[in-house]
């Protein structure tokens, strides 16, 4: 059996005469795509076969619908685990992709050949690579499950194993090995120059009889591991069925690394004592669904075995004048990110790039030459604008699409709807979404894309340079629509079957396990959301966790998150009453632990529980009433806790001289009290260290009121003209960190006080003021009633006529 003309099987009768047609190819290849056509067209074949899962037989007739648009992918899960998943995907440029439109076209029947999902995907995984070579000769991800991506599945699938362990022959690369074997250094290169610039010409099948060829030398090298054999039975078996239903002309397209194990048979016991050894078949569900280009580069963790599918498309489509067309297409995204690129860019380039083919001894310029030509040219050798051609032309972000009568899951349909409802379409591009929450449109917008979060599917994420708290009517999405959220779907399916009965069900889940922390995100997440009925199961475990964690750090944790969901639930029209009962429990519990949380600490403790202090303050001042008298009062207390008899018996200066600061700037201690502080603890009986900490709790954050008040800063000053010359140094480090956390103005202002002389401060405790000049004053009036857009006053009379007229 040829790959040409491959001869029947000696079983007699009509089967004998039928003629099968083996076309070996490599997957996603756009002169393989090609060859297939052109054969196609001259064999005119009674029945096609595919290399595919045998369950999507069902799915072909979609691919015939207008609406089916490539890339698309077939998509096999375990109906009971959807998480074990396979994808084959077809693009435009596709062999198989070719081969199905044409057996659709011509109205003849097609068929999948290659192993059942069922069984693939019953398979162990293959994370032991015990399966050798690419068994398709090209690296790509064409059936049977498999998480490398070399033999049927992206990174999401379950992997696909064979019965025997990790025996078995060493893995192989055959494009490696053919260019290797015709002086090529750069497998790529020659498969470029070999296959994918060849345009149909003379015998249209003579293309896969010498791969045909090629491929049994390599084999009888480089024996194919056991894993493959699985599948070339599972293939010979769905050959004999397409003989025994009475088909003459049979084309059968798959990987070329098969072709020879296809078109010699051995007996049908021979394949049948192979397939004896798999393992029980799941059940599985197939559909389509859309793919993009991106995922079809191996850049992105998914090996199809090619690294520009968007320069195979354009190949494909574009067989007049490749380079001229790619270099034009290369000039229109420049020009859009306004770089300056003419037509005399592109007709050099074009130039350019067939001179370099030329030194190389290419017969055409290939990806190399074409983006060497691009950078030299139009990116004027600036690898950053080559980077923009390589992803957005190169790899591309093409997203297929499905048409509807595809079978789907329930929640896969509720989310198309929602889609359309709300004019978010699917898109692989990354674009920005401003959305203004107090717009009903926007709202719906928002919920949508929190409920996905929810179920992890994060088609929406939120923009680094946007707003987006729940304290603003705005905020900003990043979207991008991924392949795998597919999966994502599937898998969320189990929670219910509309989005957002979905996300109730997936955080009512969540909560029975989450911790308070976490807990406090949730229920925020539901109000985001907006799950009615998920907030209260949400509630009642929050309300659980927090009186059982005796934990001062989760409490602190927990507060903030909760507060700031209370004090800007309105502005989604959301119901928060549920939640003050918990906030106002967890603020009370801080205020009776907080004192004990922070006696002990190091200096790594005492500066995380100053973080989580001043979080907690901010939270409280936001609740108000009387909780936030309580915290006043454990503010005051874990002030007064000196460490008598070591830094183990009270609470670090760090966190004493912050509970000062944060009582002053509340009105609930005066001036002359925190001065009073301020001299007690750099008083000589105190340690250097301790007072170093205190005076970076009580600055830091503000350092005017130095300047407001000089007995502070006064005070400040003699502590550090008398620190021992030793301990000083132990201390620069927390000085320095102190003040460069200062305003650069008030930090300058302080320098240029202290370099002025000693600080003392007058008798009334305020610093003295210079008289008034009120003509310099006079003279802003002007100016301010024009800023304050008032009427400007009348001009005063000059203050000397005045001094007469008293005279």
């Amino acid at each position: 059996m040829s790959a040409g003309a491959a001869g029947a099987e000696a079983a007699g009768g009509r089967a004998a005469s039928a003629e099968v047609t083996l076309l070996g190819v490599r997957h996603h290849g756009p002169g393989s795509a090609r060859a297939v056509a052109a054969a196609l067209a001259a064999l005119q074949p009674d029945a096609v076969l595919i290399e595919g899962p045998p369950e999507a037989d069902g799915l072909v007739a979609a691919a015939a619908e207008k609406e089916m648009v490539p890339p698309v992918a077939l998509l096999a899960h375990v109906a009971d685990d959807p998480a074990r998943a396979a994808f084959w995907p077809f693009a435009e440029f596709s062999p198989e992709w070719v081969a199905l439109r044409h057996a659709l076209d011509a109205g003849v029947p097609v068929r999948f050949i290659d192993l059942p999902a069922a069984q693939s995907l019953a398979l162990g995984p293959r994370g032991a690579r015990d399966d050798g070579p690419p068994a398709d000769g090209d690296g790509t991800v064409t059936g049977g499950g498999d998480t490398s991506g070399r033999d049927g599945a992206s990174e999401e699938g379950e992997g696909s194993g064979v019965p025997g362990g990790t025996s078995g022959p060493a893995p192989v690369d055959p494009i490696a090995e053919l260019a290797a074997a015709a002086g090529h250094l750069d497998p790529e290169s020659w498969w470029e120059d070999a296959v994918e610039h060849r345009t149909p010409d003379g015998d249209p099948l003579a293309p896969f009889a010498a791969l045909a060829e090629a491929m049994a030398a390599l084999r009888e090298h480089h024996p194919a591991e056991r894993r493959d054999l699985v599948r070339e039975a599972a293939m010979r078996q769905q050959v004999r069925a397409a003989r025994r239903a009475g088909h003459r002309r049979i084309a059968v397209v798959c990987g070329a690394w098969h072709v020879p194990a296809l078109a010699a048979m051995p007996t049908v016991a021979h394949d049948r004592a192979l397939l004896a050894e798999l393992p029980k078949k799941l059940k599985v569900e197939l559909t389509w669904v859309p793919w993009t280009h991106r995922r079809l580069s191996q850049h992105t963790g998914y090996g199809a075995g090619i690294d520009s599918p968007g320069w195979y498309h354009h190949l494909f489509t574009s067989p007049e004048q490749p380079v001229a067309r790619w270099m034009t297409k290369v000039a229109e995204l420049l020009r859009a990110e306004d770089h300056p690129v003419s037509s005399a860019h592109v007709i050099e380039a074009v130039r350019l790039a067939d001179t370099l083919a030329a030194v190389r001894g290419r017969p055409l310029p290939g990806l190399t030459e074409t983006l060497d030509a691009v950078r030299a040219v139009m990116c004027d050798g600036s690898d950053v604008a080559l980077a923009l051609v390589h992803r957005r032309l190169v790899v591309g972000d093409a997203l297929g699409e499905v048409p509807d009568s595809v079978p789907a899951v329930p929640l896969q349909r509720d989310l198309t709807r929602l889609q359309r409802t709300l004019r978010l379409k699917p898109e692989a591009e990354p674009r920005d979404l401003v959305l203004d929450l107090r717009k009903d449109l926007d709202g719906e917008r928002s919920r949508l894309l929190h409920r996905l979060r929810l179920l992890g599917l994060h088609w929406g994420r939120p923009s680094r340079d946007g707003v987006n708290s729940t304290g603003t009517f705005r905020e900003t999405w990043q979207l991008c629509w991924e392949p795998e959220f597919s999966v994502r779907l599937v898998e969320a399916g189990q929670w219910g079957t509309t989005v957002r009965s979905a996300a109730t069900g997936k955080a009512v889940a969540d909560a029975a396990n989450a911790e308070l922390t976490a807990l406090t995100a949730l229920a925020e997440q539901c109000l985001l959301a907006d799950l009615p009925d998920a907030l209260p199961e949400v509630m009642r475990a929050l309300a659980d966790r927090a009186a059982l964690d005796t934990d001062a750090g989760h409490l602190a944790a927990a507060l903030p998150a909760l507060v700031r969901t209370l004090r800007y639930g309105d502005v989604r029209a959301t119901d928060t009453s549920a939640l003050t009962a918990v906030a106002h429990g967890l603020a009370e519990r801080l205020s009776l632990a907080l004192p004990a949380a922070c006696t002990g600490l190091d200096a790594d403790g005492a500066t995380a529980r100053r973080a989580e202090l001043d979080a907690v303050h901010q939270a409280i001042a936001l609740l108000g009433g009387d909780t936030a008298e309580r915290w006043a009062g454990a503010l005051a207390a874990l002030a007064a806790r000196e460490p008598h008899g070591g830094p183990a018996t009270g609470v670090p200066g760090l966190l004493r001289g912050r509970a000062v600061r944060l009582l002053l700037d509340d009105g609930r201690l005066d001036a002359e009290e925190a001065g009073r502080r301020l001299g007690l603890v750099l008083s000589t009986a105190s340690e250097p260290a301790d007072a170093g900490g205190w005076v970076e709790g009580f600055v830091s954050g503000g350092g005017a009121l130095l300047l407001h008040d000089p007995t502070l800063l006064g005070l400040l000053d003699a502590w550090l003209c008398g620190v021992p010359a030793d301990a000083f140094t132990d201390l620069l480090p927390v000085l320095r960190r102190t003040f460069s956390s200062l305003e650069t103005g008030v930090r300058h202002t302080i320098g240029s006080r202290v370099a002025a002389g000693p600080l003392t401060a007058p008798a009334g405790g305020s610093a003295p003021s210079a008289p008034l000049d009120e003509e310099r004053a006079d003279a802003t009036t002007e100016v301010l009633a024009l800023l304050l857009g008032v009427q400007v006053p009348q001009p005063r009379i000059p203050r000397q006529t005045d001094r007469r007229a008293t005279a």
